[in-house]
């Protein structure tokens, strides 16, 4: 059940960074590439903590899987902070 409930976080997420491009690529408004970019690295999070805890059980990849989100978090404060209007 675990395991689902993990490939349906990084759908989602995946999904969000999906329609939040393109709404960028229609809008130009820059926040939406900045919240795209985050919910990349977020998806990229999810799909490692499927592969960490169901693929690869024996081992830990919480610094490899946290570091995607690490660097999508930091992208949309970058956005949030240097980028806004």
């Amino acid at each position: 059940m675990a395991a689902i409930v993990y490939l349906l976080c990084a759908a989602t997420s995946l999904a969000c960074a999906v329609l939040l491009l393109r709404a960028y690529k229609q809008s130009r408004v820059r926040l939406l590439f900045w919240s795209g970019l985050c919910f990349i690295g977020l998806a990229l999070n999810n799909a490692l903590l499927f592969i960490d805890l169901e693929v690869f059980p024996q081992a830990d990849l919480f610094l490899l899987r946290s570091a995607p989100a690490l660097v999508g978090l930091l992208l949309l404060i970058y956005g949030l902070i240097w980028d806004t209007e």
